[in-house]
């Protein structure tokens, strides 16, 4: 009796998603986004930005880069934020998305302990900070979760010709969250990461973790429109209003003139082209 009670409940569950996913009247635009853009506060300040400026009614989502471009995907939002060049290319490629804009860059930084058991700290090559992490066995954290950080962090280990998963859950630890609680948890532990200028700057809980090689690499942000061919219910006259005000001089001036505790995160497309070629 139980079994079908759950059945029951699922359906309905089930249709009254279905129905609010696929009805345009009145719904909210709905935006996924990372948990970078999200743990960095710009997220907030966007999202009373658009409330304060415009009449878009926007609703979010916040997942790693990999979760993000599958709810695209499945046609579960109208728009995504993301920061994983080689994923968002395939994305369009498939024809999940019909429209691709430029929005922003942070950087990539290797942080750890302050007493830097590894010895990395002012090197100039990752691959050689890598080679030492791994070497000597000192704990490194992934985010293990399919993210644009995880993604690049993979990227950089693949350079390094080590394959941290042969030591997995020993010196090498994915922790399969977003960026603060792997923050958190490498200032707990001790470990080395790599972390993103927006994330990091607006960490609160840094204890003894210290940068010790920051711009490793840009982290560009792309915004896309979901295909409306494949889903017909994606609101594309608010997508495309919300797409060009984030990336028009307003939104661009908002990202540019964006701080935390004194830093400014994030660069604006607008000024840095040269990274999105």
């Amino acid at each position: 009796m139980l079994k079908y009670v759950y059945i029951i409940l699922y359906l309905v569950l089930f249709t009254f998603i279905n129905i609010n996913l696929t009805s345009a009247d009145n719904r909210a635009l709905v935006l996924a986004t990372t948990t970078s853009v999200d743990s960095s506060g710009l997220l907030k300040h966007l999202l009373s930005k658009v409330k304060e400026q415009t009449d878009i009614k926007l609703n979010v989502v916040v997942r790693g880069t990999g979760a993000v471009l599958n709810l695209g995907i499945r046609g579960d939002v109208d728009i995504v934020l993301t920061h994983d060049r080689i994923s968002e290319d395939t994305f369009i490629k498939n024809n999940h998305g019909s429209l691709i804009k430029d929005v922003m860059s942070s950087h990539y930084m290797i942080v750890g302990p302050d007493n830097d058991p590894a010895k990395i700290a002012g090197l100039l090559n990752v691959s050689t900070a890598f080679n030492l992490i791994a070497n000597t066995n000192t704990l490194f954290l992934s985010r293990g979760d399919n993210s644009g950080t995880h993604k690049t962090e993979i990227l950089f280990w693949n350079k390094s010709g080590v394959n941290p998963k042969l030591w997995s859950g020993k010196w090498y630890r994915e922790t399969g969250s977003g960026m603060g609680a792997t923050l958190n948890m490498a200032s707990v532990l001790g470990g080395y990461l790599i972390t993103e200028s927006g994330s990091w700057f607006s960490f609160g809980n840094r204890g003894k973790l210290t940068i010790l090689m920051d711009q490793i690499a840009p982290n560009p942000y792309r915004i896309i429109l979901v295909n409306p061919e494949k889903h017909p219910h994606v609101l594309v006259n608010d997508a495309l209003s919300f797409i060009n005000w984030l990336t028009g001089p307003i939104g661009q001036n908002i990202i540019d003139n964006y701080e935390v505790k004194g830093n400014k995160p994030y660069t604006s497309a607008s000024k840095i082209k040269t990274i999105f070629r």
